[in-house]
């Protein structure tokens, strides 16, 4: 093979950490991680291990880690983004002149960018000027902790370029670890987006003492949201069938593992927004993205009730009870798929 493949992962949470762990365990490159906190990076370096996230959980003992972003992007043939979706642009503003010029980008990041509601790969396409073909996405049900600790799991690497979702799915094959390729970008992107905030409805439904009908109804209706999303911005419906979106989907609202879940648990069970954030240590991405994620339905003439709830709940002080009203309280129809 020659020189050995470098693969730059940046941020040191809980899903870049994860991943970076997975693409060592695969063993055709050498990783290096770039986070912004010393002592994280230190524990990683010195004690394959990230306390913060992962306390007790032994990472693959060839993973390095840097505070320097330069160091970590040099000789990059993949850079792998896994910072909050809403600072992508900030953070690709200050790394842009250390990426090497033909590395692929490769997105992480679940969310859609307030006030321009582009998904990541249109803000790194924007940001960076970056060719399609060289921009890729890795979803699926992906819950951070499970991966770190080497239990079973698939997901997407999804690339419009198909010979670079392969040369991606090859980076990040671990014995435990299966990726699939796609092609359709944007119906894994909005797969992986909008299955937050119906997450995050789920969990209040959680929350407030509700039981299995409601959280099925609203995962089973949440699907079908995304899919009238995802279709008219030009997806394939079929895409949102599988891992990219009910996978994730199923996985995100039934695990108390999943951000999402845990914190609209937390407004269910009577917390504020503020007091929810508070106690959700870690990034909870559709307390932000709903807003984009609703704002892109009404730019494309898609009705988004769920959506539409959670944002009430988190930007307009409506209860959960109230909310939940709002969303049963529609005008019946007869069930179509994706309708």
């Amino acid at each position: 093979m020659g020189e050995t493949m470098k693969v730059a992962v940046m941020g040191s949470g809980s899903w870049g950490t994860a991943f970076a762990n997975v693409v060592a365990d695969a063993g055709v490159a050498e990783v290096e991680m770039w986070g912004r906190r010393a002592d994280v990076v230190d524990a990683i370096r010195q004690r394959s291990e990230n306390p913060d996230y992962f306390p007790g959980v032994g990472l693959n003992p060839e993973l390095t880690a840097t505070t320097e972003a330069a160091k970590a992007l040099h000789g990059a043939e993949f850079v792998v983004i896994a910072v909050p979706s809403q600072s992508l642009r900030e953070n690709l503003a200050a790394w842009r002149e250390h990426i090497p010029a033909d590395a692929v980008i490769v997105s992480l990041m679940k969310g859609v960018e307030l006030g321009t509601s582009l998904r990541m790969s249109q803000v790194i396409a924007e940001a960076l000027e970056w060719p399609a073909e060289r921009i890729a996405v890795v979803t699926g049900p992906n819950l951070a902790r499970e991966i770190a600790g080497r239990q079973p799991a698939t997901a997407v690497v999804a690339c419009p370029h198909e010979p670079t979702a392969v040369r991606l799915q090859g980076v990040c094959n671990a014995p435990y670890f299966r990726p699939y390729t796609a092609t359709d970008l944007v119906g894994a992107e909005l797969g992986g987006a909008v299955k937050n905030v119906i997450a995050l409805a789920v969990g209040v439904a959680d929350g407030m003492g509700f039981g299995d009908n409601a959280k099925a109804s609203l995962i089973t209706r949440g699907l079908a949201e995304t899919v009238r999303l995802a279709v008219a911005l030009g997806a394939d419906e079929h895409t949102l069938s599988g891992l990219a979106g009910l996978g994730d989907l199923v996985a995100t609202c039934s695990s108390p593992l999943s951000r999402n879940r845990t914190f609209g648990a937390k407004l269910g069970s009577g917390m504020t927004v503020e007091e929810a954030v508070a106690a959700t240590r870690q990034t909870a991405e559709a307390v932000k993205s709903s807003e984009s994620i609703l704002a892109l339905g009404r730019a494309n003439g898609v009705e988004m009730p769920i959506t539409e709830a959670v944002v009430g709940m988190i930007d307009h002080d409506l209860s959960p009870a109230e909310a939940l009203q709002a969303f049963m309280s529609r005008s019946t129809k007869p069930e179509r798929y994706g309708v």
